[in-house]
């Protein structure tokens, strides 16, 4: 979406638990990096994307949201799966045998032996859209993009039309990276540089139902690195019925030209007990569309500004909110002459609103304002740029308001 309003702002200054289920970081807080498996041919046993050699948890590990996680936002039941990778070995969780998973759709689980296993991913993994899938990575498999592949995608065909679920837990996302091709026709500044695709370094969801993720880490991943509207390092949801809920993850040094780690168009974004840090948005200079100082057109706008909106989180668009209850959000950052280094939030027809409960969000660079419509709330911080139909901050710890 095209933010022609941010200019006007700136004068003063841009899972389903049992039967409820519709199937039936960089490294940690401590800063152990995770392991980097490019050079490998297929699979290999190694430490987990936390440091050791167990079992990993994601999420925020010095809070939570006090009133709970919705029903959704529960670990899926995958005790019947449709597919099972692997045979008990780590050999024999091979790339093959997940690309086959994957097209089946379904209930998906591994079995790929007791010790954390990486998956070096070779192709950009389809979903079906026609179908539920639920992927549990059973908090053993970490799924490599090898600094060269966008590892998982759901394109449908509709938009804010489908009513299907993708679920992936238990599961951690390194070194993705998308491969944009859409480039911005060439035009000197400030008009709009970079890309028009290239969305969702490890997640790129389109026209999903809604997509749930539960206890998965997402460090080192990176999406198209310039353009006015592309983003979402770790991941990106485009057009939802439903919207994306995040449940006890773990992003960390993320990267992408709008929303270092998560982003939203027209999507709903709910983010509960998650650990957001030392993302980055790498575009530069926001966006607008502005005739008088560039004559070039591009999706049907005379766009300047390449990005660098939302650090952390970013949503964009009408008829969604965001929600953020029990997170820690910090030192993430915003690109030069852009806004929102934890949270960037537009909401075009200012329906939306901001709910931040039970949070923590420091150390954030970027430039900021707020502007909403009704409440109390009139100032969400430096943290944040938002237009937004209210805003509540409750107990909670938010730069530049306490």
């Amino acid at each position: 979406m095209r933010l022609s309003f941010l200019w006007i702002s700136l004068v003063v200054a841009c899972g389903g638990g049992g039967s409820g289920n519709p199937d039936s970081g960089t490294s940690n807080p401590d800063g152990a990096a995770p392991p980097n498996d490019a050079s490998l041919s297929d699979v290999t046993t190694t430490t987990n994307p936390d440091g050791g050699a167990e079992p990993w948890n994601a999420g925020n590990p010095n809070g939570s949201c006090t009133a709970g996680v919705p029903d959704l936002g529960k670990p899926a039941d995958t005790s019947k799966p449709t597919t099972v990778v692997g045979t008990g070995t780590p050999a024999s969780c091979t790339f093959a045998a997940l690309n086959t998973a994957i097209t089946t759709g379904g209930v998906i689980t591994f079995d790929c032996g007791p010790s954390p296993v990486t998956i070096p991913i070779t192709a950009t993994l389809n979903l079906p859209t026609t179908k539920n899938t639920t992927i549990d990575g059973g908090k053993l498999i970490t799924l490599d993009g090898q600094s060269s592949f966008e590892i998982l995608r759901w394109q449908s065909n509709g938009y804010r039309t489908n009513t299907n679920t993708l679920i992936v837990q238990n599961i951690a996302f390194v070194n993705a990276k998308t491969n944009p091709q859409d480039a911005i026709p060439p035009a000197p500044a400030p008009c709009s540089q970079g890309y028009d695709d290239g969305e969702g370094g490890a997640i790129y969801a389109l026209d999903v139902g809604q997509l749930v993720v539960i206890n998965s880490i997402f460090t080192n991943d990176h999406a198209a690195p310039l353009g006015p509207d592309t983003g979402g390092g770790g991941i990106y949801i485009n057009g939802s019925k439903n919207g994306a809920l995040i449940v006890g993850c773990t992003f960390t040094n993320d990267e992408a030209s709008n929303a270092g780690a998560v982003g939203a168009l027209n999507a709903e974004l709910d983010v509960y007990n998650s650990l957001v840090t030392n993302n980055t948005a790498t575009g530069h200079d926001a966006n607008n569309d502005d005739p008088s100082q560039c004559s070039v057109m591009n999706n049907g706008q005379n766009e300047i500004g390449s990005g660098g909106n939302g650090g952390a989180l970013y949503g964009d668009g009408d008829g969604f909110n965001i929600v953020v209850c029990g997170d820690d959000i910090e030192n993430n950052a915003a690109g030069t002459n852009a806004f929102g280094g934890g949270i960037f939030f537009t909401s075009d027809d200012f329906s939306g609103t901001l709910t931040i409960t039970d949070s923590k969000i420091e150390g954030n660079t970027g430039g900021h304002w707020t502007n909403v419509q009704s409440g109390s709330v009139t100032n969400a911080g430096t943290a944040v740029g938002t237009n937004a139909k209210s805003i509540t901050i409750t107990n909670s710890q938010v730069q530049g308001v306490n």
